[in-house]
Formats: C-alpha cells, sequence, structure tokens
C-alpha cells in the first residue's frame, strides 16, 4: 500500500514539473517576438517540403498554392502552425523547430487529407491530421536518429494512408470519388496523348503540393532559385531526367506531362546531391541517377497501390533517397 502511495505522489511530481514546462512554453509564445519566430519558422516549416529552409521561399510556396486554390492555402498554413505549435509546446529541441522540421509534415498531411477527403468535415479531419502527424514525426526522429537516415516525409505518407484507409470502415471519414480502386486483372496501360514538354516541365514541381498550375509552378521554382541557383538548377535537372526516363520507357503521356513523374525525382536529386551529400564530386551524377530510378518505382508504388485506390505521394522520394543514403552508409565513395 505504502509503495502504491508513494508511486502516486511521484506521478504527481512529474506530472506538475511537465505542466510547468508546458505553461512555460505556452507563455513564451504571447508576445510580438513570439508571433514574428511562429511566422518564420511556419514559412520555414512550408520551405522544409523541398528540403531548403528559408522563409522567403516558404512565403513564395503558400503564394503559389493560394493561387492554385484559396481553401488549399489556408488548410496549408494553418497545418504548418498547428505541426510548429506543437513541436514548441511540446519541448522539441528549440533549433529543430525553429528550422521547421516539424511543420513540413503537418503541412502535406493537412493538404493531402482536404484534398482526398470528401464532405463538410474534411477541414476539421485535416487540421487533426495535421496535428497527430507533428507527433508521429516526434517519434520518427527519435527511432531514426542513431541510424543517420533523416525522415524526410514518411510520417506524412503513412498517415495519410492509414486515414484514407479507414474510409471503408468507418463513416465518418469519407474518400473522395477520384480515388477509386481498381483490379490489377482488368487494368490496361494506354500510353496515347498529346505531348507537352513545357507542362511536363512546369507541373513537376507542382505535384509536391497537389498544385496543376503552370503559374504556381513558376513560383514554386523562383523559390527554389531564391534558396540557391544550384538548388533551383539541380531541380530542373531532376525535373527532366525524370521526363526523358519516363518518355523512354513508355509511361502514360497524361501522367508524364502532369508532373507526376517529375515531383519525386525533385525532391530526390535534390536529397542526395546537395541536402545529405558530403561528396561533392559524385553528388549530381549520383542524384540524377537516383532522380531516374524514381521513375520506375513511381510506376511500381502506382501499380501496388491501385487496387487501394491511394495515391503514391512521395514514398518514391522517400523511397529512392534512404537507399542511395543508406548505401553511402556502406559505400563512402559514393
Amino acid at each position: 500500500m505504502n509503495n502504491h502511495k508513494r508511486f502516486n505522489s511521484n506521478s504527481t511530481i512529474l506530472t506538475g514539473k511537465g505542466e510547468i514546462i508546458i505553461q512555460k512554453n505556452i507563455s513564451t509564445l504571447i508576445s510580438k517576438d513570439a508571433i514574428i519566430w511562429l511566422i518564420v519558422s511556419s514559412l520555414k516549416g512550408i520551405s522544409q517540403v523541398i528540403l531548403i529552409e528559408n522563409a522567403v521561399s516558404g512565403f513564395f510556396i503558400l503564394t503559389a498554392i493560394t493561387i492554385a486554390s484559396y481553401s488549399l492555402g489556408v488548410i496549408a498554413l494553418f497545418s504548418v502552425i498547428i505541426g510548429t505549435l506543437i513541436g514548441k509546446i511540446g519541448g522539441a529541441d528549440n533549433t529543430s523547430v525553429s528550422q521547421g522540421l516539424f511543420g513540413y509534415n503537418s503541412l502535406l498531411t493537412g493538404m493531402a487529407l482536404f484534398l482526398f477527403l470528401s464532405g463538410d468535415d474534411r477541414w476539421l479531419i485535416a487540421i487533426i491530421g495535421a496535428a497527430i502527424t507533428a507527433f508521429f514525426t516526434a517519434a520518427m526522429i527519435h527511432f531514426m536518429r542513431k541510424t543517420g537516415i533523416p525522415i524526410l516525409t514518411f510520417p506524412y505518407i503513412i498517415l495519410t494512408w492509414f486515414l484514407l484507409l479507414t474510409t471503408y470502415r468507418l463513416t465518418t471519414f469519407k474518400i473522395s470519388p477520384e480515388l477509386k480502386p481498381q483490379s490489377l486483372s482488368n487494368w490496361t496501360l494506354d500510353i496515347k496523348g498529346e505531348t507537352n514538354w513545357l507542362d511536363g516541365a512546369v507541373n513537376g514541381i507542382g505535384q509536391v503540393f497537389f498544385l496543376d498550375n503552370n503559374i504556381s509552378g513558376i513560383l514554386l521554382f523562383i523559390a527554389l532559385f531564391w534558396a540557391g541557383w544550384k538548388i533551383g538548377l539541380y531541380a530542373l535537372i531532376g525535373n527532366f531526367s525524370a521526363l526523358l526516363t519516363s518518355y523512354g520507357l513508355g509511361g502514360e503521356y497524361n501522367l508524364i506531362f502532369m508532373g507526376l513523374y517529375g515531383y519525386n525525382a525533385i525532391l530526390t536529386i535534390i536529397a542526395v546531391s546537395l541536402v545529405f551529400n558530403e561528396n561533392h564530386k559524385t553528388g549530381l551524377l549520383f542524384g540524377t541517377l537516383a532522380a531516374c530510378i524514381t521513375v520506375p518505382i513511381t510506376a511500381s508504388v502506382v501499380t501496388w497501390l491501385l487496387p487501394y485506390g491511394l495515391p503514391p505521394l512521395t514514398m518514391p522520394f522517400v523511397f529512392c533517397t534512404w537507399l542511395f543514403l543508406g548505401a553511402r552508409k556502406v559505400l563512402p565513395s559514393f
């Protein structure tokens, strides 16, 4: 009995300390400087989707999203703010929170759920999903810390897939009619269509944020070049590499020139060649190779998900980047 009382007493003390820490973190957010910090950190979180840390680039990206869809822009802003706040209030490493590392997965989850769910309550579900993603992000950071491999957009992918699959069992969640499961036994490949290389060049970057708008695509490239000319150049190389590879391998023209093969390649070449590259001599070579490999991986993931009616999201980027970064741990010369 005494042990039981002692346990309760200690729990109360620990709980009290936790409440004090949370209250302290909340109090630090109620000031003019704190609001400016939140805005800047959230904008950096938006830019972290494309692996850069730049508030101005984040503003360009948010503008691009809002031009394509005002409601999507609002969801994006609220989602990234929620992720950033949870990181701050939860006591995460302040540098990581300030860099936007707790915001970008929440941003993507909120946008994806808003787009791929239907019903009047999808706003609320998207916001709640964005909040849950922040906790999932924290867990993944902990689990993968010893591996030296970045979590990338994995939390957003898994949580979005899981929530979309609940629509088949829980009536509260209603999946968009556009996401229809298809049987592979009845699947036929149709590569016919118009070739529009200009659309393909612009749409690739837009699809990172689910955008199919040329003006938005141009703004996104401006965001990349603002962060650094090399980032923008490598993004162009990655996109054209994916366009040529998918065209040469006989992909569907509709998917190629909508940018659905390009966006994973753009993210991959930036990650492999620049952000996580310690050997600058071979960075562009292996980044371009990785970008090309995302094409068959994308085709495979799309086919794998076809019976479930799920979008591939950025899983090809995550898989291919992990593959190359993991290989470098054993083959450091590359």
